[in-house]
C-alpha cells in the first residue's frame, strides 16, 4: 500500500485512526496492538510473502536486544551483539546483493553460478539499519524498557516503516507511552493534514511531472543531445528530491495525526553550499546513523588526518552501496566520498569560495553525480554524461528556433525528443528550480505554522487536487532502495 492511493487516503488510514482513538479510551494495550496489525498489514499489503520475514527479523532482533540491556557478561554480551549484527547484515546481504556479487563472480571468474532473481524485499533496507542501531544501543545499556509490543511499534510505524525517515529508538518509544498523547489533538490533526497535504502535493505534481521526462530520456540515452540530456539529468534531479521528500513529508504529517513526531528527513538540499552540507540537509536521518555507528566507531577525526579521509569515504562508499546493488550506486558512492575528501581539505586550509559560486559547484556535482544514481547501467550513465558535455551534438529544439524568430537550418533544428514541448519543460524546470532556492521547506512551514482558514483552503485545495490525480498512481522510488 502507498500513501498516493486511494486504498490508503479514505479507507486506511481514516479507519486506522479512528480505532486506535477509540481503542486507547478502553485499552492502551489494545490500541497498540491494533496499530501494530494496522502497520504489519500496511506492510503485507504490498507482498504478504515478506512479512514472515519482518516478523522473525523483529522477534530475532528484540530478544538480542533484551538481553544486552541487561547485567550479562560482557563477553556473552559481544558475542550477541556481533551475532545480531550479522543475522543484520547476512539478511540484508542475501536478498539484496546476493545476485550481485554471483553476476561478478561469473564475469571475473568464468563461473555459471545460478541467479536467484530475488524480489527485494520491502522496505528491508531501513527497518535492518534501524534494528542495528537499536542493537548497538541496547550493548551500551542506553535503551530503557524491552517491551515487545513497544518495539514492534518502533521498528513497523507505518507512517516511516517503508522509505524511512530511519527512526531512532529515542525519538519515538518514550512517544508511544506518553498519556497525552493517546487523545485526539486537534492540532497535530490540522498540522498533520497540512504537512501530508504538501507531501502529497510533491509527489503527485512535482515529482510525477518530472518522473514522465526523466524516465523517457533515459530510455533513449543513446540519441539524447546536448539540451535533452540536460533537461533529462535535471529532471531526475528534481524528480528524485520531489518524490523523497515528498514521502517524508507525508510520513511525518501521518505520524502527527497519532500524535507521533517522526524527526525530519529533508531541509532545502539543493540550497546547499558545500558537500557537506548537502549531505546536512539530503537523508538527514541516513547521514545520522552513518556517523553515529560507522563513522566514529571507526575513530571519526580523531586518528590522524589520513584515517580521517579514509573514514570518509568509507561511510559514502557504504552508502552508495546501501542504496542499491550495482556499480552505478558504488560509483555514485565513490564520488561523493572523493568529494567529501576535497571539502574538508579545502575547509580545513581556510579558503572560502563566494557564494554563489559555491553553490553552484555544489549543485553541479550532486546533478552529475545523480546520473549514475539513476542510469540503469555504467554505459548509459557515460552515454548520458557525454550528451551533457556536447559529444552527441549541440542542436536546439524547433519550438526554440520558432519562438525566438532564429533562421532555420540543420545546424540548429531538431525535435524535442522528451515527449512535450521544449517550453514547457523548460518553464517547469526554470520554475522548480527557483522554488527550490527560494521558498521555505516543509519543516520551516510546519514549524512556523498557525491555523489560519486560508492555510486550511491551501492544503484542501492540494489534497483533492492530487486525489483526482490518483488513477494515474505511481510507486515511490525509495521503495527500490
Amino acid at each position: 500500500m502507498i500513501f498516493n492511493s486511494f486504498e490508503f487516503l479514505f479507507l486506511f488510514l481514516p479507519i486506522v485512526f479512528l480505532l486506535y482513538f477509540l481503542l486507547n479510551k478502553w485499552s492502551f494495550p489494545a490500541a497498540k496492538t491494533w496499530l501494530l496489525l494496522s502497520s504489519l498489514f500496511f506492510y503485507g499489503f504490498w507482498n504478504p510473502a515478506y512479512l514472515p520475514l519482518i516478523l522473525i527479523s523483529l522477534l530475532i532482533n528484540f530478544m538480542a536486544g533484551s538481553y544486552l540491556g541487561k547485567d550479562h557478561p560482557d563477553r556473552r554480551r559481544k558475542v550477541v551483539l556481533t551475532f545480531g549484527i550479522l543475522f543484520n547484515v547476512l539478511l540484508l546481504g542475501y536478498y539484496k546483493y546476493y545476485d550481485f556479487f554471483v553476476e561478478n563472480i561469473n564475469v571475473l571468474f568464468g563461473a555459471d553460478l545460478v541467479l536467484k532473481n530475488l524480489l527485494l524485499p520491502l522496505a528491508i533496507s531501513f527497518y535492518t539499519f534501524q534494528q542495528i542501531a537499536y542493537l548497538v544501543d541496547s550493548y551500551r545499556k542506553e535503551t530503557k524498557e524491552y517491551n515487545f509490543l513497544n518495539y514492534g511499534l518502533f521498528v513497523t510505524f507505518f507512517p516511516q516503516l517503508i522509505a524511512g525517515p530511519i527512526v531512532h529508538h529515542s525519538q519515538v518509544m518514550d512517544q508511544f507511552q506518553s498519556l497525552e498523547n493517546r487523545r485526539i489533538q486537534s492540532r497535530n490533526i490540522a498540522l498533520g493534514a497540512f504537512v501530508f497535504s504538501i507531501g502529497l502535493f510533491k509527489k503527485v505534481v512535482i515529482a510525477d511531472t518530472f518522473a514522465a521526462w526523466a524516465n523517457q530520456g533515459y530510455a533513449m540515452a543513446d540519441s539524447l543531445t546536448f539540451v535533452d540530456s540536460w533537461l533529462t539529468t535535471l529532471a531526475y534531479t528534481f524528480q528524485l528530491y520531489f518524490d523523497f521528500s515528498g514521502y517524508s513529508d507525508m510520513a511525518i504529517g501521518a505520524g502527527l495525526l497519532f500524535n507521533i513526531h517522526l524527526p525530519r528527513n529533508f531541509f532545502s538540499p539543493y540550497k546547499a553550499k558545500s558537500i557537506q552540507d548537502f549531505w546536512r540537509r539530503w537523508h538527514i536521518t541516513l547521514s545520522t546513523f552513518l556517523t553515529q555507528y560507522i563513522y566514529i566507531p571507526l575513530g571519526g577525526n580523531r586518528r590522524g588526518k589520513t584515517r580521517t579521509y579514509i573514514n570518509i569515504f568509507l561511510i559514502f562508499l557504504i552508502s552508495g552501496f546501501w542504496h542499491g546493488a550495482g556499480w552505478t550506486f558504488v560509483v555514485w558512492g565513490i564520488l561523493h566520498g572523493v568529494a567529501s575528501m576535497i571539502n574538508r581539505a579545502w575547509t580545513l586550509s581556510g579558503r572560502k569560495l563566494p557564494g554563489p559560486l559555491a553553490w553552484l559547484l555544489t549543485f553541479s556535482f550532486v546533478h552529475f553525480a545523480w546520473v549514475f544514481f539513476r542510469a540503469p547501467d555504467m554505459q548509459t550513465a557515460f552515454s548520458v554524461i557525454g550528451s551533457m558535455l556536447g559529444l552527441n551534438g549541440v542542436l536546439l529544439p524547433k519550438d526554440l528556433v520558432q519562438t525566438l524568430h532564429l533562421p532555420l537550418g540543420s545546424p540548429v533544428l531538431f525535435n524535442f525528443q522528451l515527449g512535450a514541448p521544449f517550453i514547457e519543460v523548460f518553464l517547469w524546470t526554470a520554475a522548480v528550480m527557483i522554488l527550490c532556492l527560494l521558498a521555505k521547506n516543509s519543516i520551516q512551514l510546519r514549524d512556523e505554522f498557525t491555523p489560519k482558514p486560508w492555510i486550511a483552503a491551501a492544503a484542501a485545495i492540494m489534497f483533492v487536487y492530487c486525489a483526482l490525480q490518483l488513477q494515474k498512481v505511481s510507486e515511490f522510488l525509495y521503495f527500490n532502495f
